[in-house]
């Protein structure tokens, strides 16, 4: 059985309208959630960028038992000791109840600080750092680290029950591979289903243990082309692959170089349809290749019908579970 939960999108909506629809997600039947942490949108059109960590305290409070998870790139934008007072401080709240995935980020939120903007190998290399670093001071420990990041006698005083599980995030083979040796889980994002199950046995294959976890970029609506249209007016600017992706540092580079994606190229990032039957046939793929929690990402801004709809006709037509506690020891037991 499959988790599939709802993931809210801090560039496209206000926080407390996603407040609202996690809360509306639960009553729905998903049975988790995840957010993302942007400083930035894509898109000028998209016009948000809500603090992650302040909303995740909120939604956990007005939610009654739904796991969350944050997908967040230390060392750059966030110190990687107060990355971990952020999760050891939710964890210790909410136990059993948060996961954070751990990724080496995107210029166009790093960018802010004015430091340069490294490297891929070196943005690896700096984020495992930090993972080690956050670990340790999960784990109780005082840390100090010289390295691409600093950390001097860095402890945390609030600790959580047990270690929450931190999830490495990969859209490529050589990074999931890379991710199987610190991770206790992996996350990516939806492609084609060869890909995809590329990148989870390069994963398994490395050794990684805990959870397959899948962001899934939907578009729904009762009519074909307003789900075309709704697609092709948020989600344009992002079908572009790495280090696209990765090094343009605005929203406004980002609409220029998408000045001419057409509405099928969205389509093949993007599972556009109106048709339910086809959005829960493509939602059980995932579950047949090993995606333990799929994470169910409608690019509209509007939420509502697509979250009453979908937990009203899709879920029921697929095995949803509740994930078991989020903490890194129970993750690593899979």
């Amino acid at each position: 059985m499959t988790v599939y939960g709802l993931h809210a999108s801090h560039e496209q909506i206000p926080p407390a309208d996603l407040l609202d629809a996690v809360v509306r997600a639960e009553q729905a039947g998903f049975t988790a959630a995840m957010c993302s942490d942007h400083f930035s949108p894509w898109s000028v059109r998209q016009g948000e960028s809500g603090f992650a960590w302040s909303w995740l305290g909120a939604a956990l409070q007005a939610t009654d038992q739904i796991p969350f998870g944050v997908v967040n790139a230390p060392g750059q934008r966030y110190h990687p000791a107060i990355i971990a007072q952020a999760v050891a401080s939710l964890a210790s709240m909410y136990p059993g109840r948060f996961w954070v995935a751990l990724g080496s980020g995107e210029a166009s939120n790093e960018h802010i600080t004015g430091a340069r903007w490294p490297r891929k190998d070196l943005r690896n290399a700096r984020l495992r750092e930090c993972v080690d670093v956050i670990r340790a001071l999960l784990n109780g420990e005082e840390v100090s680290h010289n390295g691409l990041v600093t950390v001097d006698r860095a402890r945390l005083w609030t600790l959580p029950p047990a270690v929450p599980p931190l999830i490495g995030a990969a859209c490529s083979t050589a990074t999931a591979a890379w991710c199987a040796d610190w991770a206790d889980g992996l996350i990516t994002v939806n492609a084609p289903r060869e890909r995809l199950r590329e990148i989870a046995d390069a994963y398994r294959d490395a050794g990684g243990r805990g959870p397959l976890h899948l962001q899934v970029h939907l578009s729904w609506a009762p009519d074909e082309d307003e789900a075309l249209a709704l697609a092709h007016d948020q989600w344009r600017t992002n079908v572009h692959a790495p280090p696209a992706s990765w090094d343009l540092d605005s929203a406004e580079l980002f609409d220029i170089v998408s000045e001419h994606v057409t509405p099928e190229q969205v389509a093949r990032t993007v599972n556009v349809s109106s048709d339910l039957g086809q959005h829960t046939a493509w939602l059980q793929e995932y579950a047949d290749l090993g995606f333990d929690t799929v994470m169910l990402h409608h690019v509209g801004r509007e939420q509502g019908p697509f979250i009453d709809t979908f937990g009203a006709e899709v879920l029921p037509q697929l095995d949803v579970t509740r994930p078991f506690p989020a903490t890194a020891k129970e993750y690593r037991c899979v």
